[in-house]
């Protein structure tokens, strides 16, 4: 009871700071930049969006959700893309509700995939599967803004500019090393030679090479036959979610640059690792809006961009996610009642 209580406590703590975050947005902005910015200024630039322009935002939130449903279907052989549609509104919109929501979402997956006559196993290499293909394209994401800047030459120094070129390039190689373990035992076993070495050389107690290969032999099976469509996924996936980000700078006048937009949108996706807040709220909008104020945008167009993104990837998969559970609900008992109902006559019989 007292776990209970906790974290019902820690979740209304966390929505209240990502609330004030916002609520006071502007004023961090302000003791970040020095930009002085209102709520009225922002209102007007909210005010002046064209129905296009939403509807253009709206297209591309749900070819993004689209996109996101092929890592899923590559994650789960025999998931069809409206189930993974349902299972990923459902899981974003706990996930967006809570802090370490990520929890309570596989929570709540389990219990769709369960419904749909999945096993347990199934659900657990398609957790992951598109765990690890998450994390990967996260850590590649930063490399990338790095890359987009660094071509656009806005390093300020040689030096900045020769870190970042070993920064981005080695997050790259770090990423490939994974990539290419899980899908070649000799890879694997060379990394996990180089993971104990590691964990001796820090004195910790833990087997990693170990944990490595029950990892690989877990996700083995679905990274090397469905690789290609969980990467195309997740790109087409990220790379919708900066048109949306590049839409609403576009529409809020706070466009700094292709180089720029890629550094910005690199930015917001790592910020909703935040855990302090439900998938970072408030924090994502807040370093979004300095990093754009950084690039020279003004200070209004920034924070209203902020905000705007905001909606399209964190607010709105709340309802949208509410919806899609209460749907499948729904179905569920409905389904369950048209079974109960059903007369013995029309039920099959073994032959005697």
């Amino acid at each position: 009871m007292k776990n209970k209580w906790l974290q019902i406590a820690l979740s209304a703590l966390s929505l209240g700071l990502a609330v004030l975050l916002v609520v006071y947005l502007p004023q961090i902005v302000r003791a970040l930049t020095g930009k002085p910015v209102s709520w009225a200024e922002i209102g007007a630039v909210f005010g002046a969006l064209g129905a296009g322009e939403i509807a253009i935002m709206a297209v591309l939130w749900l070819l993004s959700l689209l996109a996101y449903t092929f890592v899923l279907t590559n994650s789960l052989p025999g998931l069809n893309n409206l189930q993974g549609l349902t299972l990923n509104a459902a899981g974003s919109a706990v996930s967006n509700l809570l802090p370490f929501g990520g929890a309570v979402g596989v929570a709540v997956s389990f219990a769709m995939t369960k419904g749909w006559g999945f096993s347990n196993r199934s659900f657990v290499v398609m957790t992951l599967v598109s765990g690890i293909w998450n994390t990967l394209f996260r850590f590649v994401l930063p490399a990338v803004g790095i890359i987009a800047l660094l071509i656009a030459d806005e390093a300020p120094n040689a030096t900045v500019a020769k870190a970042g070129w070993t920064g981005a390039i080695s997050i790259l190689v770090l990423c490939a090393v994974v990539a290419a373990a899980l899908y070649w035992e000799r890879a694997a076993t060379l990394l996990g030679r180089a993971l104990d070495g590691l964990t001796k050389l820090l004195r910790v107690k833990f087997h990693a090479a170990a944990a490595f290969h029950r990892l690989r032999a877990d996700t083995a099976g679905v990274v090397r036959t469905r690789w290609p469509g969980l990467s195309l996924g997740m790109i087409f996936f990220l790379g919708f979610q900066w048109a949306i980000m590049a839409a609403c700078m576009q529409a809020t006048g706070a466009w700094p640059g292709l180089a720029e937009s890629i550094a910005v949108f690199a930015l917001s996706r790592v910020l909703t690792s935040a855990l302090i807040t439900p998938s970072g709220a408030g924090i994502m909008e807040s370093g979004v809006a300095a990093l754009l104020i950084a690039f020279g945008v003004p200070g209004t167009p920034a924070i209203a961009t902020a905000l705007l993104f905001g909606f399209w990837t964190y607010t709105i998969e709340i309802p949208f996610g509410g919806l899609a559970l209460g749907a499948w609900a729904l179905l569920r008992r409905r389904n369950g009642r048209d079974a109960e109902a059903e007369p013995p006559s029309t039920i099959s019989k073994a032959p005697s």
